[in-house]
């Protein structure tokens, strides 16, 4: 009975330091890769900046009196007046290597503050959203959260909300367009959103 054991616990070792000599050898590849794309961006002159998709937030659409008395909704609004004077980018999906070959290493400082504009965006509009939606304004939440669904937000809770409301409004056929803003979303949060939208949809 030995034997047998004896050979199985072998075949075992041999078959883990295999799979561990592959395991390793992948992942310095991607290293070396890594660090090859990093050199060819740093590289990379400055490239011109126009054809950026920049987002100007609509002040004269949004409902910026809406709630006015309550502290949690007037910051909120005060964030949304702060950026609307900022230069703001959806960049989510990209690394920095990515943004510095495609736009030169000497634009990523100020790429970066544009994407950490989008962001601060996005999470002032979902909570703005949510902070009316509980008070029962419902129409004021609904035109922020069609804002920030055409910004291409990946917040999952803008998704639900919006698609929450077009189904208690009679409007459920509106989350066709929420599912197919959903399916451009990037690799890491299109698939979060879209199973948000159809258990959404089926309830």
């Amino acid at each position: 009975m030995k034997l047998p054991f004896l050979a199985s616990f072998i075949v075992f070792i041999v078959w883990l330091s295999f799979t561990i000599s592959r395991s390793r050898r992948a992942m310095e590849q991607q290293e070396k890769q890594f660090w090859y794309r990093e050199k060819q961006a740093n590289r990379t002159r400055r490239k011109s900046l126009d054809g950026l998709a920049y987002i100007t937030i609509p002040l004269e659409t949004l409902p910026l009196d809406a709630c006015a008395d309550r502290d949690d909704v007037r910051e909120c609004v005060d964030i949304i007046h702060t950026l609307s004077a900022q230069t703001i980018v959806n960049l989510t999906g990209y690394t920095n290597t990515d943004l510095k070959l495609m736009y030169g290493a000497p634009n990523i400082t100020a790429l970066t503050q544009y994407d950490q504009n989008y962001t601060l965006l996005a999470r002032t509009l979902q909570k703005w959203a949510s902070l009316l939606h509980a008070q029962g304004m419902i129409p004021q939440a609904r035109t922020i959260l069609e804002f920030a669904v055409s910004t291409k937000t990946d917040v999952s809770g803008t998704y639900r909300m919006l698609a929450g409301i077009y189904k208690s409004s009679g409007e459920p056929e509106k989350i066709n367009g929420l599912l197919e803003s959903a399916r451009a979303l990037p690799d890491f949060s299109r698939n979060i959103v879209l199973r948000v939208l159809q258990e959404e949809e089926s309830r």
